[in-house]
């Protein structure tokens, strides 16, 4: 009997996430499900079937992603994606992602973002990486800026239910200007951000407000996982968020936090490669850090995805080849900030997972050029790109889904 992918029903949820948890050396428990089904329905789940016993699985969480531009657009947040070892390479994989996307495209999410555990899986899928990370291991002693003068005043937060009163509207004015960055409902503060898991080693979870000129303006999310030896700190701070509205909010939290006494060792990631903490250290070769892949974007619907991007004064058609979803396989004509199906010849002809690259601003047509990965049938098409498509920010995202 083939392998037969379908939507979970609830009773098969647990199965579907299984075939990723055993990776982890573990299964999923009921109180996983029952908290992921707060964010994941299990209509937004697929699971393989194998003469009836579930082999492989996938979800996808719904937000909206702001674009270049401004726009949010509706997102297939693909998440849990796995496929027991019993059933390596026999296409178990590939029949969950044709599903998935198909059922994306069905419903109107023309975006769909990952982590990758292992990049390589998914370009095949028409998955581009679209933006880079930076983690820092910074000593404290190290932690020394240019200007270290308080901003603000900070306050730490008591309990759940301030924090969500609080710091979401700080969260949504960042993610609104931010490319990459994607919504959060209130349950997905409870499930994902505040959510302490039992046994999870190191400290609680601390919540911590900035007030600048007299509005809550920046906030973080930290833990100090302690440690000490011979009467001196090994303790970690372990920087999970810090956010602020403005430049000077942003520095509000970050003097807050490297400031904090008795701390060892001061630990971030998921930081965006324009983030200003380089510029602020004194030897920000000292912060030790470390780029790491962030978001691969995969355009489900190409048409939908560049009409809401913002786009830039020019034309340039693009030929774009994409055989996983074959409703996007056209030439693209991109002019006066609209996007049409065109048989006019094509500037540059490229795969769908090389234009997930360039969505979000985090690589450009010419950096693809120079990497071999795309090719320019007319002369200057990729400058044309590039200035349809040109982003003053980086794309970031803070969290991993």
């Amino acid at each position: 009997m083939p392998i037969e992918v379908r939507v979970c029903a609830p009773e098969d949820v647990q199965g579907a996430l299984d075939a990723i948890w055993h990776y982890f050396g573990g299964r999923a428990t009921e109180e996983n499900v029952e908290l992921l089904g707060k964010i994941l329905p299990a209509e937004r789940v697929h699971a393989a079937f194998d003469n009836g016993s579930i082999v492989g699985g996938a979800g996808a969480y719904l937000f909206e992603t702001t674009v270049p531009g401004g726009a949010q657009v509706p997102t297939a947040g693909v998440m849990a994606v796995g496929v027991l070892p019993t059933h390596r390479r026999r296409g178990v994989l590939t029949k969950l992602m044709q599903r998935q996307l198909a059922d994306a495209h069905e419903r109107g999410e023309p975006l769909a973002s990952l982590y990758a555990s292992e990049g390589g899986i998914y370009s095949r899928f028409g998955y581009g990486l679209a933006s880079l990370a930076g983690s820092i291991d910074l000593p404290k002693e190290h932690a020394r800026l240019w200007d270290d003068e308080p901003i603000g005043q900070a306050r730490i937060l008591d309990g759940e239910e301030e924090t969500l009163e609080l710091l979401p509207g700080i969260y949504d004015r960042v993610q609104a200007e931010t490319p990459g960055m994607f919504t959060r409902s209130p349950e997905w503060w409870q499930v994902r951000r505040l959510h302490q898991r039992p046994g999870r080693p190191g400290g609680e979870q601390v919540r911590v407000a900035i007030e600048v000129d007299g509005a809550l303006e920046a906030y973080a999310l930290y833990r100090l996982n302690f440690g000490v030896q011979n009467m001196i700190t090994q303790t970690t701070l372990e920087i999970g968020e810090a956010l602020g509205t403005s430049p000077r909010a942003m520095a509000a939290i970050w003097r807050y936090l490297l400031a904090i006494d008795w701390v060892a060792r001061i630990d971030a990631s998921w930081l965006s490669l324009d983030h200003p903490l380089l510029l602020w250290l004194r030897e920000p070769r000292r912060s030790n850090f470390t780029v790491v892949e962030q978001l691969w974007v995969r355009l489900v619907d190409v048409g939908a995805a560049l009409a809401a991007r913002g786009l830039g004064e020019g034309s340039v058609v693009l030929d774009v080849r994409d055989e996983f979803c074959p409703w996007n396989q056209a030439r693209w004509n991109i002019h006066d900030g609209s996007v049409d199906r065109t048989t006019a010849e094509a500037d540059i002809v490229l795969g769908v997972s090389e234009l997930g690259a360039v969505y979000l601003g985090g690589f450009t047509f010419d950096q693809l050029l120079r990497a071999g990965r795309m090719e320019e049938l007319k002369a200057g098409g990729v400058e044309r790109a590039d200035e349809l498509f040109h982003t003053a920010r980086q794309p970031s995202c803070p969290e991993l889904f």
